[in-house]
């Protein structure tokens, strides 16, 4: 055999038919599509779920919101962008807009200082290895989070009620008046944001301190090394490497707050008047108290895109602020 029979003979051994078993072969070229097919029906269930729970009621209230319709009867009459039209001139719509901005921005900024502040003293308690307590100041601060938003509101309602809340009954005690706190739409604003933002300060604390326990320690000691105060690594070290952590927690908090409907309803229930609705509360008015669906749900597309906007908007300025920083 000569070298060029040789060399035929490997070209031909290369490109000749596979010595694989050809049960082997056949195996493996159906399992992959049919592994992929498996893999994809495992999807099915939560893209039904999706579809029934929230792709359906979203296309349907948006369909509403074209109608006339008292939400009961078989009846829908068509009115095309009326029901958006009226918006723009319906002043409990604006009312309840403003409230609803008051509630998202007040307790947003507020869950993100208390709970800034409280994951940096957890932090600081362990990076410090003085961990007794922790677990149960973690779970005191976390605890309101798994309570019912109406069992908070009835609980914050007989403690600032005018004839028989705790607060009332403590300032008679000490020889003063009685105070209707909820009487008044500054005063009952108030206290809806910070009772909304006392119960999901929580979720924000553990964020932030997941943030923080990711941070190496060494970053610190370098920056003590080279003088750097304690406000100084705060700016430079904690803030910047926060930055998921702000993301996450400022989005998630804004959309509660923007959406606020629990406590509104258990503690003033939009009043006095509709002076505290919120844009929630002004949708279930709307559909159940003046029978209204087809306004209702106009006011609903409207919370879903000012929601939308807003939560794009964050997204997109914390991803272009970790570009930056990285």
């Amino acid at each position: 055999m000569t070298v060029a029979d040789g060399r035929h003979t490997r070209r031909r051994t290369r490109g000749g038919p596979s010595t694989r078993s050809p049960r082997r072969t056949a195996r493996r070229e159906t399992g992959a599509p049919f592994l992929r097919r498996r893999v994809n029906l495992l999807y099915l269930p939560a893209v039904a779920l999706f579809a029934v729970f929230t792709l359906y009621p979203l296309v349907s209230g948006v369909l509403i919101s074209f109608t006339k319709w008292d939400g009961y009867s078989p009846d829908r009459t068509f009115v095309g962008l009326a029901n958006y039209a009226h918006l723009f001139t319906d002043p409990l719509v604006g009312t309840a807009l403003v409230n609803t901005f008051i509630y998202g921005f007040g307790s947003t900024i507020l869950q993100q200082v208390i709970g800034l502040a409280l994951a940096l003293a957890l932090d600081r308690a362990v990076r410090k290895r003085r961990t007794g307590g922790r677990n149960l100041a973690r779970a005191i601060v976390y605890l309101p989070v798994l309570v019912s938003p109406v069992v908070m509101g009835t609980m914050y309602y007989l403690l600032f009620s005018y004839s028989y809340g705790g607060l009332n009954d403590t300032v008679t005690g000490l020889g003063g008046e009685r105070v209707a706190w909820l009487s008044t739409s500054g005063s009952a604003i108030t206290i809806i944001v910070i009772v909304n933002s006392l119960q999901f300060v929580g979720i924000s604390m553990v964020i932030y301190l997941a943030g923080l326990q990711s941070i190496p320690i060494m970053y610190y000691e370098a920056a003590r090394i080279d003088g750097a105060t304690g406000w100084r690594q705060f700016t430079g070290i904690t803030v910047p490497l926060l930055q998921p952590a702000f993301a996450t927690s400022i989005v998630l908090n804004l959309i509660g707050g923007l959406k606020l409907f629990d406590v509104i309803r258990v503690m003033t229930g939009g009043g006095p008047g509709y002076s505290t609705d919120s844009m929630s509360t002004l949708i279930s008015k709307f559909y159940f108290d003046n029978q209204n669906a087809g306004y209702a749900s106009a006011v609903g597309v409207a919370l879903f895109v000012i929601i939308a906007v807003f939560t794009l908007a964050l997204n997109a300025y914390f991803n272009r602020r970790r570009l930056e920083i990285a």
